[in-house]
């Protein structure tokens, strides 16, 4: 059941096909100004986070190729430049799908996995529901970071390994003071972990830490799913994982099933946090799975 789950998108989870036209129809994409040169856009996928200038254009993210036209759109309204390059935080379909589109008017970095992820999915089945052709496979991977000078800034581009997948990575904006965390920051949500594809809930919440000790002060923080964040944000995702992943874990080490752990639950303290893709019995069986893998 853990893999059925898992291997469903985000948007799938949501009951709604990304072939219907309704749905195209409905979807709004949202910008919000961040920071200095830096911009969020908002819509049905992971956030995408837009870096603007006299360089042109870079795009963290890409949603959905469905939602490319609009897309455009906002990035035309923020700034005329030509898109330049744009980063995939990790290899999920809603951050990557709009490879398709982007990957021929820019150049697609990521993680060496992400590649590997994105070029299998297609293999296996390129007529697949958002499988991603030759045009939107990264040609720029690296290993641990690279960085990009662009737009009168430093860009450092890390990876994290064993966290939300084998891929991730975080983009730091040295000039602007911002941060994409990708699916590192479910903010004010249980998160993703995607076991399946590498994921870990000790490396996850280790990385978190690593970043949270290294944020600046007055950062600003975009995260994969949720609203635009701050350090203190991150604190509170972060005493959240550590104190239910401590209550899960007692509850284990006394004998419970998944089942009857998922029945008691988390308390009132942590209902808030329960969304439609992860809802609490799902982060719970999460938490319950990678600790007896």
């Amino acid at each position: 059941m853990f893999r059925i789950i898992f291997t469903i998108t985000l948007f799938l989870i949501s009951s709604i096909s990304v072939n219907s036209q309704s749905w195209i129809d409905e979807a709004q994409i949202t910008t919000t100004h961040v920071s200095g040169n830096v911009y969020m856009l908002q819509g049905a996928g992971g956030n995408i986070g837009v870096s603007v200038g006299d360089d042109g254009l870079l795009m963290i993210d890409d949603q959905f190729a469905q939602l490319a036209d609009k897309i455009k759109t906002a990035l035309s309204d923020i700034h005329k430049g030509k898109l330049q390059f744009i980063l995939n935080t990790h290899a999920h379909r809603d951050h990557v799908s709009g490879n398709a589109v982007f990957g021929s008017e820019g150049v697609l970095i990521a993680h060496e996995n992400v590649r590997k992820r994105i070029i299998d999915r297609y293999e296996n089945d390129p007529t697949a529901d958002m499988a991603v052709g030759e045009t939107g496979w990264p040609v720029i991977t690296f290993e641990s970071s690279l960085s990009i000078y662009f737009n009168g800034e430093k860009i450092k581009v890390i990876h994290y390994p064993k966290s939300h997948t084998d891929g991730d990575a975080v983009i730091y904006f040295e000039k602007s003071n911002v941060i994409h965390m990708g699916d590192l920051l479910f903010s004010g949500l249980f998160p993703f972990i995607d076991l399946e594809s590498g994921g870990n809930v000790d490396e996850y919440i280790k990385n978190v830490k690593a970043i949270l000790d290294k944020v600046p002060d007055g950062c600003m923080i975009i995260p994969g799913h949720g609203p635009l964040s701050t350090k203190k944000d991150l604190q509170i995702f972060y005493n959240m994982m550590v104190t239910t992943v401590k209550i899960i874990r007692d509850e284990m080490a006394s004998g419970k099933t998944l089942e009857e752990i998922q029945n008691a639950g988390l308390g009132e303290e942590w209902k808030s946090w329960s969304w439609s893709f992860i809802p609490t019995a799902t982060w719970i069986e999460t938490v319950y799975t990678g600790s007896t893998k």
